[in-house]
């Protein structure tokens, strides 16, 4: 009886066994990259700390190892360290403090007094410019008149008008002026409590411990394919059956040539 063809291979073996070179590939890559550190700042180093169950899409139980990464600090930068975390703490606790102020403080709605902002830039133009204006219209008037010019007539009174005008328009300005300052004064007033809790709030942030530290070499371990090998395998099983399959057929082939030259089997035989 000839040799029976090989048989094709079970791809859900197949596949359960590429799972479990994967997993042990991915096992090996971790451990490969967990290079412990030390350095000027501190060190880090990885320890086992026990191992955790997975199961494949086939059913597979696996284990895994488990590990922790522990970063410490050297003596001096633990120090630091303790320090910044206190002053941290301790804004925290002042942001606290405020943030009770706070509550009653924005329940106030903001106010701005538009006439005390007016009487404010009067009292800043009554000092200096009122007197100034004064001194320009004592100064016209008397050119006016040395130049023929008497009050009441259309001329004069033109001129006293014009720059009676202008210095309005002057305080007018001048007003709108003081009113923006003294709003926007008003205005930095009532943020600042605001701005202090904020800057307290940004002061009191954790800061990530992993400065000075490198990140954790990474090496890429090609996992073996092991499908690839059982499917290689198999069509050369396959290839070396139907080699010895051709031989048969040749043989068998070169008997029944020879004994139809002969005549026949009989004779053959």
């Amino acid at each position: 009886m000839g040799k029976s063809a090989p048989s094709a291979p079970d791809p859900k073996k197949t596949a359960a066994m590429q799972t479990a070179s994967n997993i042990s590939t991915a096992q090996a890559q971790q451990m490969i990259n967990m290079v412990n550190q030390v350095g000027p700042w501190g060190s880090t180093t990885y320890s086992p700390t026990g191992s955790t169950q997975f199961t494949d899409a086939f059913g597979k139980t696996h284990t895994i190892p488990t590990y922790t990464q522990t970063t410490s600090y050297s003596p001096e930068q633990q120090g630091i360290f303790d320090r910044t975390t206190e002053a941290q703490t301790n804004l925290a606790d002042l942001a606290v403090q405020q943030s009770d102020f706070m509550k009653d403080y924005l329940a106030k709605p903001f106010e701005f007094n538009n006439q005390d902002a007016a009487d404010w830039a009067y009292d800043l133009a009554s000092s200096r410019i009122l007197p100034q204006q004064q001194q320009a219209t004592e100064g016209l008037r008397s050119q006016l008149i040395n130049s023929g010019l008497r009050p009441g007539t259309a001329a004069y009174e033109r001129e006293m008008t014009r720059i009676g005008q202008n210095q309005s328009d002057q305080m007018n300005q001048l007003m709108l002026q003081g009113r923006g300052q003294a709003f926007n004064e008003a205005m930095a007033t009532r943020a600042q409590p605001i701005n202090e809790i904020s800057a307290l709030l940004s002061g009191s942030q954790i800061q990530s411990p992993s400065a000075g530290y490198v990140g954790t070499p990474s090496s890429q371990v090609a996992g073996v394919d092991y499908t690839g090998l059982v499917n290689q395998k198999y069509q050369a099983d396959m290839a070396n059956y139907q080699a010895g399959m051709g031989g048969i057929f040749g043989l068998a082939g070169g008997l029944l040539g020879a004994a139809g030259a002969a005549g026949g089997f009989g004779k053959l035989f």
